[in-house]
């Protein structure tokens, strides 16, 4: 990495000049009076250079520290200062670490506070693994999982991994999972590891379209290429894919259209995979050998009936009504069954809308009539189903449903 200035500055930001003069007695609590110790002079047998940047130039400074203070947080620091191998300088470089991660590292030895942002806390995580301080740790992973959404999960997931926090890890999969192609579109994915995207592409229970998990797998290939200096052509988006991705995925289940309009122009695709799959969108052959044909599973569907008994009346009327829809937690709406007659083909127009005018998704079409057996009773309706799952509804929204 470059940097256009390096400066070296051997002055603590947070050193004071002059002492508060008896500090100690307008702290009641051992806490207080050693968190008023951090990052000063004062007693300080220790200090600490770490880089510190702001994308274009790079410092370094100096955070002083005290041996015993650190000792008592840390078996890692009380083996560095206090061991066999006792380390005896009194200034001591850090290259792995940023000066504001270091310091949230002290900052929670000193006084059990640690301010966590999403600038450092992959770093104090790092430091409080490196260190062997478990209870900081947590709370790293804890802060992740409360603010993790499709914009960071990918940046997450290879450090959540990496330092085998196996919930946090649970819970970046379950955001891929659900919400595939918000973190696909996220800044970061175009820079994930190449066995991350596989492990994607592999993945059941994607919440994706396979047109587009086509497209972010073209893209991220399509950048891999660029950052390798080669021609960004379907032969080398290929070999640089891997078969494994490839063939994991499912273009049998997409739409001809789709297939005809996006995938044959990558030039991916080898000419005898490509008359297998034309073969089978018109009925010819009914899977390709080298590529699933199912379509992918996604998050457990739930479904929520209204009704114990049904009375038929007759009859037909045209009429718009309303649902309001009112959840407890996060949830994708797949669609709405609602009830019909026998042999009927009906004309429903149905809107979601988020609170009084913004139109979510709309739905329209002519639907045939079906018999659904229920555990209390069975009834004739259909079902409207929205051909990508809408992801408005929060904990506490009512959403209403028109139609």
């Amino acid at each position: 990495m470059l940097f256009h200035s390096t400066q070296i500055q051997f002055s603590s930001s947070e050193a004071m000049s002059d002492t508060e003069k008896n500090w100690q007695t307008k702290r009641a609590t051992v806490r207080e009076r050693t968190k008023f110790m951090l990052n000063k002079d004062l007693f300080s047998d220790v200090k600490f250079l770490v880089r510190k940047g702001d994308g274009e130039s790079e410092s370094k400074e100096v955070i002083s520290a005290h041996k015993f203070v650190l000792s008592i947080g840390s078996p890692v620091f009380e083996a560095m200062f206090y061991g066999e191998l006792a380390e005896a300088r009194d200034s001591i470089e850090l290259p792995d670490c940023e000066y504001e991660s270091l310091l949230e590292l002290f900052r929670y030895l000193y006084s059990d506070e640690v301010n966590l942002s999403g600038g450092n806390v992959m770093g104090v995580l790092y430091l409080a693994k490196k260190y062997m301080v478990p209870s900081l740790a947590e709370k790293c992973t804890e802060y992740l999982q409360n603010n993790l959404d499709p914009s960071n999960v990918l940046s997450i997931l290879p450090s959540a991994e990496k330092y085998e926090e196996k919930n946090l890890v649970d819970r970046c999969w379950k955001v891929i999972d659900e919400q595939t192609e918000a973190a696909m579109k996220s800044d970061g994915f175009v820079t994930i590891e190449r066995s991350l995207l596989e492990a994607i592409v592999l993945r059941e229970k994607l919440t994706i379209a396979g047109i587009e998990l086509f497209k972010g797998v073209e893209l991220w290939a399509t950048k891999e290429c660029e950052r390798r200096s080669l021609q960004a052509d379907g032969k080398q988006k290929r070999r640089i894919l891997g078969e494994q991705i490839v063939k994991g995925i499912r273009f049998p289940a997409m739409q001809q259209r789709d297939f005809a309009n996006v995938v044959l122009d990558s030039g991916i695709l080898m000419t005898e995979e490509i008359i297998q799959l034309v073969k089978h969108f018109n009925c010819v052959l009914k899977f390709p050998v080298e590529f699933p044909g199912a379509k992918r599973s996604g998050p457990p569907l739930q479904r929520c009936c209204r009704f114990n008994s049904v009375v038929h009346r007759g009859g037909s009327r045209s009429s718009t009504d309303c649902i309001n829809l009112s959840v407890d937690k996060d949830i994708l709406l797949h669609g709405l069954r609602l009830f019909g007659s026998e042999n009927n083909v009906t004309t429903v127009e149905l809107e979601i809308t988020e609170g009084s005018s913004r139109s979510v998704s709309v739905k329209a079409g002519q639907f045939s009539s079906e018999r659904y057996e229920l555990e209390l009773f069975g009834y004739y309706g259909f079902t409207v189903s929205f051909d990508k799952p809408p992801d408005c509804y929060e904990e506490g929204h009512c959403v209403p449903l028109t139609g």
